[in-house]
């Protein structure tokens, strides 16, 4: 089935509980790790593995206005894609999270549903979450496991400023080593002491797109996550926290239109040559840059990046008519505002 993607900006209608399907029950598996850390190249990889017949629909949590991700997990595999932007779904966005999961549940009735939580999220609290819903519809929805995508190249760097980097390895079913197999094995070592400190318990498997996971050793976990909410809320605040966690990350976008009249925009000569001056405070660029008629996707993280041509299909729905540059820019709070300022300078448009 050709997937579907809807944007959740907003309350979602009440499902009747009574009226889903209760004699299969779906399974919740929610993926949580920092900015970057490859969450979607991971669940791409997994979808890429599963039989047709079987159907996923893939619930993402987005910073900003950008549904990057979302169009880059766009594929025949998945039977539909939602989106909840602008918040995290493990606190501001809760009573979303509840009604989405139902809806896709009532529409869609899947094998198993993918949470592809924001970079900030806690695992525990969304566990906790999965898991009332889970006695709210009376088994046919259930928590499965929370899996946590480690960069193994920029752990050792944020982890030091980000709290919520600390508790999603902490807590957690199951940790997923991305990118191993780009640092060395001395620096693999240091991740691994790091995570080793943090969590001693919980299972760290290695993927690569070489190497990839399979869904037979992601899928049946069983968790029990969703205990431990309280323990993890106390952890937060023993570190000083006080304010919401998702005060560690500051996100803007920047929009530009074909109206403005400017040059268009190359990609060699302007955009790439700025996105190498970022520096490691600034976490992840996403978004859409091009000229008519050719629009790509923008997907910057830690320096590395990948530009994808959007889709032909896609291409004249009227959500991307006259879009020339619409990027998300995401950070430590104090530097977006300055980088996105200089980001503006070099390509013109508003930032919002």
């Amino acid at each position: 089935m050709a997937s579907k993607i809807s944007t959740l900006d907003g309350p979602t209608p009440d499902v009747d509980i009574s009226t889903l399907d209760h004699s299969k029950p779906t399974p919740v598996t929610v993926w949580t790790g920092y900015l970057g850390s490859g969450k979607t190249s991971l669940i791409l990889s997994i979808l890429k593995q599963l039989k047709p017949e079987y159907k996923v629909v893939v619930l993402k949590n987005e910073f900003g206005d950008v549904e990057v991700d979302s169009l880059l997990t766009s594929s025949p595999s998945i039977s539909g894609v939602s989106e909840i932007q602008n918040g995290c779904v493990c606190c501001t966005l809760v009573g979303q999270l509840r009604n989405a999961l139902l809806d896709i549940k009532k529409q869609f009735n899947p094998d198993r549903i993918l949470l592809e939580s924001s970079g900030s999220a806690f695992p525990a609290a969304l566990a906790w979450q999965v898991r009332e819903l889970e006695r709210e519809t009376r088994g046919a929805m259930t928590l499965d496991a929370v899996i946590t995508v480690v960069d193994c190249i920029n752990f050792t760097g944020y982890e030091d400023t980000s709290p919520t980097a600390k508790m999603q390895a902490k807590y957690t079913d199951m940790i997923v080593l991305n990118k191993w197999d780009l640092v060395s094995d001395r620096q693999l070592d240091t991740v691994l002491d790091h995570l080793y400190t943090l969590n001693d318990e919980t299972p760290m498997l290695r993927h690569s797109p070489s190497s990839p996971l399979s869904p037979s050793v992601l899928f049946g976990l069983d968790s029990k996550l969703f205990s431990r909410k309280d323990e993890e809320l106390l952890d937060f605040a023993k570190m000083g926290w006080s304010e919401g966690h998702t005060d560690e990350v500051e996100s803007l976008g920047l929009w530009r239109g074909r109206g403005e009249r400017r040059p268009g925009l190359d990609w060699d000569r302007v955009l790439q040559p700025f996105l190498a001056t970022l520096p490691s405070s600034i976490y992840r660029v996403k978004g859409l840059n091009g000229t008519d008629p050719r629009l790509y996707i923008l997907n910057w993280a830690f320096g590395r990046y990948t530009l994808t041509e959007l889709p032909e299909g896609l291409r004249g729905e009227e959500r991307f008519e006259g879009v020339e540059v619409r990027l998300t820019m995401m950070g430590e709070r104090g530097e977006v505002r300055k980088w996105a300022e200089r980001l503006k300078g070099v390509v013109g448009g508003l930032i919002r």
